[in-house]
């Protein structure tokens, strides 16, 4: 208002012209409209995230001991493209750190078969549930409140034994060390195997799930294909891993056995000793072929170690490895030796080494 009123006439009048009151009660109207607007977008959300939470598997997986669920705002900041540490048909995984300062390994995965993947998604939360050993990488937690749900693991900081063997950063690794690499791999393998309440078949063993930490100590990684004998005794021919590991009895009949896990690991027993990767297949054949082919033979597969090993104690280790993975190669399934055995075998070759 204008004036004091005790002027001409005492009135005071409006100082405001219309336009102003106008433009104020819309400036006002639609300010109220964008609160409520946020508000129904904010019950959408929440209701969006109920609704995955469910479908995701929240209501069993609330259950599960060992295992957190993680709100989406919590994971957040760490899924910056500037934290990919890798990335392939797979999905991404990221690192970063939890707010109590915890280092992590993110893992988003991509959607290709949105039933099968749901179903791999919460096998693999419960068998990792179950599985708590020094050679098998930790499931920290998941999170449910999205499209496709996230997988947070302990962070493993050497990356895996694929990209160290034959990757773009391919690190000096002695015989003692991949020695080590194997024995360790045997026993993890062998727990899932024998010392667990039920066995748990991985079903995709090969080096990119095979990672190493700071002291090049394996963990074995990424049980999205692995089974659980006492609820899933059916076959399974939708589920294939990397076919250059996979057993070809597998491949054939579809039916998943604790020898196709010891099969593939016969493959990174290979691979170890050559350092050349199972996948190429040159004109005189696969990696497998030619170690299989020298073994027939009755000649020893010399020519095809890793030219870093030359001493002949290496020489006498190196062919002690690859009958080892002879063995487990054996297309007569009941032939291949147990994963127990292939674990003891192992800490008897690295007594042998250190004595």
């Amino acid at each position: 208002m204008k004036g004091d009123g005790k002027g001409r006439g005492g009135i005071c009048s409006e100082k405001f012209p219309l336009a102003a009151k106008v433009a104020i009660v819309a400036i006002g109207g639609l300010f109220v409209l964008a609160v409520l607007l946020f508000l129904a977008l904010l019950r959408r959300e929440k209701r969006k995230m109920r609704d995955l939470f469910q479908k995701n598997g929240g209501p069993v997986l609330q259950n599960v001991h060992h295992i957190k669920l993680f709100k989406k705002e919590e994971l957040q900041p760490i899924l910056k493209k500037r934290n990919i540490i890798g990335k392939g048909g797979f999905g991404e995984v990221y690192k970063g750190r939890l707010d109590d300062n915890t280092l992590v390994a993110v893992k988003k995965s991509i959607r290709v078969n949105a039933t099968l993947q749901e179903d791999q998604f919460t096998n693999e939360i419960i068998i990792q549930s179950r599985v708590i050993h020094k050679n098998i990488v930790k499931l920290i937690g998941c999170c449910l409140e999205v499209d496709i749900p996230m997988l947070v693991y302990e962070f493993v900081a050497n990356g895996s034994l694929d990209d160290i063997l034959h990757g773009n950063d391919r690190k000096t690794l002695s015989l003692d060390a991949r020695l080590n690499i194997a024995a360790q791999t045997a026993e993890g393998l062998a727990y899932m195997h024998s010392k667990t309440n039920d066995t748990i078949l991985h079903g995709d063993v090969k080096p990119a799930n095979i990672l190493l930490d700071n002291n090049f100590d394996p963990k074995i990684s990424d049980f999205g294909l692995s089974r659980l004998i006492a609820i899933d005794k059916q076959h399974t021919k939708y589920v294939v891993g990397d076919t250059s590991y996979v057993d070809p009895i597998y491949l054939q009949e579809g039916l998943l056995t604790d020898k196709s896990d010891v099969y593939s690991f016969g493959v990174v027993l290979l691979e170890l000793v050559s350092r050349m990767k199972a996948t190429n297949n040159s004109g005189d054949g696969t990696l497998v072929a030619k170690f299989l082919r020298a073994h027939e033979n009755r000649r020893r597969a010399t020519e095809l170690f890793d030219k870093d090993f030359t001493e002949s104690k290496d020489m006498d280790l190196l062919h002690s490895v690859v009958d080892i993975a002879v063995k487990c190669l054996c297309l007569n399934v009941d032939e291949r030796p147990e994963m127990t055995d292939i674990a003891e075998r192992f800490l008897m070759l690295k007594r042998v080494r250190l004595g």
